[in-house]
């Protein structure tokens, strides 16, 4: 069973939006950080948006600042990163990651940190 699930990617001129989703088990959105990362060719992975502290607190890449909204919905068990006003630097492969239980702020923005990983769904923007 896949952890988690994303899905909501697709092909955008920029200036436009999308929202990605990731579905995944109670157990994995009972406690602990959550998160996008997204990875473009030849480019190391990098923390998007997170959020944390039960969906109080939330925190941005300075690149998306302004642009992008993550949000957490318990009841559904599904995670969501809202993308406004998107660049063809945006362009990447997006993967939500989870890691239950207590959560260090000071290593949500690495990739290591996160024991569950979803398969990625692709975001591309055209200039």
């Amino acid at each position: 069973q896949v952890p988690l699930m994303e899905s909501g990617g697709g092909s955008v001129q920029a200036g436009g939006s999308l929202r990605l989703s990731c579905a995944g088990s109670q157990y994995i959105y009972s406690s602990g950080c959550m998160g996008w990362f997204r990875q473009a060719p030849g480019k190391e992975r990098e923390g998007v948006a997170h959020i944390y502290n039960g969906g109080s607190r939330t925190s941005y890449a300075d690149s998306v600042k302004g642009r992008f909204t993550i949000s957490q919905d318990n009841a559904k068990n599904t995670l969501y990163l809202q993308m406004n006003s998107l660049k063809p630097e945006d362009t990447a492969m997006y993967y939500c990651a989870a890691r239950p239980g207590l959560c260090d702020t000071n290593y949500v923005n690495l990739p290591n940190y996160y024991g569950y990983w979803g398969q990625g769904t692709q975001v591309t923007v055209s200039s």
